[in-house]
């Protein structure tokens, strides 16, 4: 009697074992799924962001005008 239930408990212990495995592994793959998807559309936000205004050098003759705009960041006014 006490070898088929030392038997019995190992049996139950490996499959308590292999379910605590397959539900760790499951939920590892989860999160790393959700981490993929969300580093992907970050980086296809990225693409979309507008590109900052490059600023030039005044010609010599011109009347200096002022320029307002926003590069994602805050407004610049340039004088």
């Amino acid at each position: 009697m006490q070898s088929i239930r030392s038997v019995l408990f190992t049996a139950a212990a490996i499959v308590i074992t292999f379910a605590a495995f397959v539900l760790t592994a499951s939920l590892a793959l989860a999160l790393a799924g959700i981490a993929a998807v969300i580093a992907t559309g970050s980086a296809i936000a990225a693409r979309f962001n507008a590109k900052p205004v490059p600023a030039r050098a005044r010609a010599a003759g011109r009347e200096r005008e002022m320029r307002i705009w926003n590069d994602g960041r805050g407004t610049i006014i340039d004088l």
